[in-house]
């Protein structure tokens, strides 16, 4: 590290700025370029504190002497590095940065993307949610699509100075391309192209590598930007008044060929409305930029192109479809229709019998008032209230009366029953009665009736309902024909999770057998009950997270809600030597846990939260996947008290409640290759293997959040293990 340098007493804060400001201040309008951002903007220390947080403890190095090495270009980027050997004996080493030089790449991250986040394309997303939501919001119509294939492959020196290329375009400062140069050399930043490690928290990926490998692939997103504008201006949108003429209403589709671009880190995906013959164009000019320009092999037989309809496409994790909107939104079924009858049904007969219940409590309290003040009344006894209720009383029970009334006459049957009642049979319609009757009896007598037919006509109400009832099946012919239409007219995006994948992934880290059931893990035996529960919660939040925004998210919601959660049982019962039923009783089904204090505490989503939970209820724009929480086992060390060891999360240093955790690797215990897919899970990453058995001293706090997944390994300091066979 720095072994030269007194540590400071506490990291001093620095006063507010914009690093964009101080980022502008060094832009050349001359050369174009911004200068020598090495010495005078990476290299400040307000610059390298902003990703140390407020409560961060006291530094074990000079801030301010990392900065004077940063600006006189004596810093190795080797020096401040950490190899760490492999667990087996021919097994690959990992380097890894020590903080000093993990604040200087965060630093370095931070001015590159104020210089080239700004002007990256719309289509180069950071996050796999924001792009899914693109995807399944803007796609119209698509007709073929393609992903390029990109097989895996490692960032040589050839690509590097690929790289410097680029970099060299807006930035002027041969000390900051010297340094990034011996980033890749020492091997401090290495990439892996066409993986499953990029953007999944794994220590062997650096925090710089995404903002790299997007600048890398700008050339690939300039080229689309350029095929994007060409067809789209062969295509033009027609305006409305194209479309309809002479003010006449056009039932015509207008379907502009458009083609459609996502970009997430070296995955890339296109879609278009157009022909086939139009994407394999599109598809030979973006292989001809990866191969020719950023020298990346390809493979032409994964990239091929697909019909949208009938092939689905995997990317990012998600499997993609184009389908009518029916598929996506079904209408309700018969059986759904009924049963939304009855739910109505019983829901109406619910309020009623409650209202029957409080009328019935009403009279009986009136009634018992009553027999009270009338058997005092009785006895000779007298009341002098002092005021009189008799207008209030007769105001409620006026009320009461046209509220009765009311309700009474709100019924048809009800109605037409007076009605008939009222107008048949009368003596009062014979011509020979009538003139020998007063002419005020017989006025009366039509007055009555025409109040009769005025509000207890039935015909009125019968007519309306009638209209009512023609107007419900138009509305349902009309919705009919409209989604007969947009079906025949129109294709939407369905994003599916790959569930045979996730079951698979569930059986290969052990939480289902053969047979597709849960079983236990022994491994997790040797820790507390409460960490246990939060292994299988971290699992099963990541999985719900990532898989948030599919349409069989319910799908997914079932393996963990069932197959994550009785593994969990069995694991707790096979630790207490118990069975699967005593652990459910004792423990409830929502996992309850009790903590040093005696609080219940619950780490595992309860089956009510899983119920509840629909598509996209979890906004999280970039959410991690579950490689590094599946694919790992902390399990808890028993030391001797008296050894103090410091919190290796970064920026923690406690050392008051340090507990030893030894990190067990899937691949390693079951001895098979990530890379062989025949054993291993498709597009499932691995922790690299040279972390597998080694000891980190983390405090509770970072410990539950580890192991729940809210951080990764990437977020602690994997060179400060403790080496303990």
């Amino acid at each position: 590290m720095l072994p030269s340098d007194k540590p400071p007493a506490a990291p001093i804060p620095s006063p507010p700025f914009s690093i964009s400001s101080l980022i502008s201040s060094r832009y050349n309008p001359t050369k174009g370029k911004y200068l020598h951002l090495l010495s005078s903007v990476i290299s400040l220390p307000s610059v390298l504190s902003l990703s140390i947080p407020a409560s961060s403890f006291p530094l074990h190095f000079s801030l301010a002497s990392l900065s004077l090495h940063l600006r006189l270009s004596s810093l190795s980027p080797s020096s401040l590095s950490s190899t760490i050997p492999s667990s087996r004996l021919k097994g690959a080493s990992l380097t890894l940065p020590y903080p000093p030089l993990k604040l200087t790449l965060d630093s370095l991250r931070l001015t590159l993307d104020s210089i080239f986040a700004p002007k990256r394309a719309t289509f180069a997303y950071s996050g796999r949610h924001t792009a899914v939501k693109y995807i399944k919001n803007y796609i119209q119509n698509p007709t073929w699509w393609f992903k390029v294939d990109i097989p895996r492959q490692h960032f040589t020196a050839r690509h590097v100075s690929r790289l410097l290329e680029v970099l060299s375009g807006k930035i002027d400062d041969p000390q900051l391309f010297l340094f990034v140069r011996d980033l890749f050399e020492s091997d401090l930043v290495s990439i892996e192209l066409g993986g499953a490690e990029l953007g999944r928290g794994f220590p062997q990926e650096s925090t710089i590598v995404p903002t790299l490998v997007n600048i890398y692939f700008d050339r690939v997103d300039r080229e689309l930007q350029v095929i994007r504008e060409e067809v789209h201006k062969r295509n033009p949108r027609l305006k409305e008044e194209h479309l309809t003429g002479n003010g006449s209403t056009s039932t015509a589709f207008h379907r502009p060929v458009r083609v459609y671009a996502i970009r997430y880190l070296d995955e890339i995906f296109v879609a278009t409305s157009g022909s086939k013959f139009l994407t394999l164009d599109i598809r030979d000019r973006i292989l001809h930029v990866l191969e020719g320009e950023l020298g990346l092999k390809v493979d032409k037989l994964g990239s091929s192109v697909h019909s949208a309809v009938s092939e689905k496409i995997g990317f990012m994790g998600y499997e993609f479809q184009a389908v009518p909107p029916s598929v996506l939104y079904p209408p309700m079924s018969e059986k759904a229709i009924r049963a939304r009858k009855k739910y109505l049904k019983m829901k109406a007969a619910k309020a009623e019998e409650l209202k029957n219940a409080r009328e019935t409590r009403r009279k009986k309290l009136g009634l018992k008032i009553l027999k009270q003040l009338f058997n005092r009344m009785k006895a000779g006894e007298s009341f002098d209230l002092g005021f009189g209720i008799e207008r209030e009383v007769a105001e409620v029970f006026d009320e009461w009366a046209g509220e009765t009334v009311k309700e009474y006459f709100q019924n048809l049957e009800n109605r037409c029953y007076w009605h008939r009642l009222l107008l048949t049979g009368d003596f009062f319609g014979l011509d020979r009665i009538r003139c020998q009757l007063p002419d005020e009896l017989v006025q009366s007598y039509d007055t009555l009736q025409e109040k009769v037919e005025q509000f207890l006509s039935p015909v009125r109400d019968i007519k309306s309902l009638e209209r009512e009832q023609s107007r419900k099946i138009e509305e349902e012919e009309r919705c009919y024909a409209k989604r007969t239409i947009d079906d025949l007219a129109e294709l939407k995006i369905k994003v599916s999770a790959p569930i045979e994948q996730v079951r698979k992934a569930v059986k290969l880290a052990g939480f289902t057998n053969s047979m597709g059931r849960p079983r236990p893990i022994k491994l997790l035996i040797r820790l507390d009950d409460a960490d246990i529960i939060k292994c299988y919660a971290g699992v099963g939040n990541r999985w719900l997270d990532f898989y948030s925004c599919c349409s069989n998210f319910k799908m997914v919601k079932t393996v963990v809600n069932y197959h994550l959660r009785f593994s969990c049982f069995l694991t707790l019962a096979e630790k207490h030597e118990s069975t699967k039923r005593q652990a459910i009783s004792h423990f409830t089904k929502d996992l309850r846990v009790k903590n040093k204090d005696g609080v219940d505490e619950i780490w595992f989503p309860t089956e009510r939260e899983i119920k509840m939970m629909g598509a996209e209820t979890r906004n999280i724009p970039d959410p991690k996947p579950v490689d590094g929480t599946l694919t790992m086992i902390l399990v808890q060390l028993a030391v001797d008290d008296k050894e103090k060891y410091e919190c290796v999360a970064h920026f923690c240093g406690k050392t008051d409640t340090t507990i030893l955790y030894r990190v067990r690797l899937l691949q390693n215990r079951l001895n098979v290759d990530p890379l062989n897919e025949m054993k291993w899970v498709p597009g499932l990453g691995a922790v690299h293997e040279s972390l597998n058995k080694k000891c980190f001293p983390l405090c509770e706090c970072h410990a539950t959040e580890l192991l729940l997944g809210k951080i990764t390994l990437q977020d602690i300091d994997c060179t400060s293990y403790v080496d303990i066979e």
